[in-house]
């Protein structure tokens, strides 16, 4: 008997043991259970799992266009503050719902392998100075940052948007 019909008739005899012949699939245990919640999820961890080749790609194929963002991002800033009067209690979760919304709008333009970070300022004019720093690990040729700013007679609000390339 040649080594693929020995290999057939094993699987044949033993009823429990499965073959996986094509490239990229694994083996996984089959699981019983008597609770039909633990079978359900016996049977996707019965499911085989997919391995993904390294594609060895350094550079994104839709690169972070910077005025894309900075008009999305100044867009919402105009619509969310354009009545509003400076209120320190509220600006807290006013600044928390503005970065979602500018990181949802992001995400939805769809720049290919790439993490944000948005970060909005609120502070009350009051005759100071203000300065904005921030520290980051970047890669100069792909990582990039934007910033957008809107100001009343009683307030400045500043957003930034920092685009780190994830591989």
């Amino acid at each position: 008997m040649s080594s693929k019909a020995q290999k057939l008739d094993v699987l044949v005899k033993g009823k429990s043991a499965q073959s996986y012949e094509v490239s990229g699939l694994a083996p996984v245990e089959e699981e019983q259970a008597s609770d039909p919640a633990k079978s359900k999820l016996a049977s996707r961890a019965n499911k085989a799992k997919i391995r993904y080749a390294n594609t060895y790609r350094l550079e994104p194929y839709n690169r972070v266009q910077d005025y894309l963002v900075r008009n999305k991002a100044q867009a919402i800033l105009t619509s969310e503050l354009q009545q509003d009067k400076y209120d320190g209690a509220s600006s807290l979760s006013l600044c928390a719902s503005i970065s979602e919304e500018i990181l949802k709008a992001v995400k939805e333009l769809n720049f290919d392998r790439y993490k944000y970070v948005v970060s909005v300022l609120i502070v009350e004019k009051a005759n100071q100075a203000v300065e904005v720093a921030s520290r980051w690990v970047w890669d100069v040729e792909r990582d990039t940052w934007v910033s957008a700013e809107y100001e009343t007679n009683t307030f400045f609000a500043l957003a930034l948007v920092v685009a780190c390339y994830y591989e």
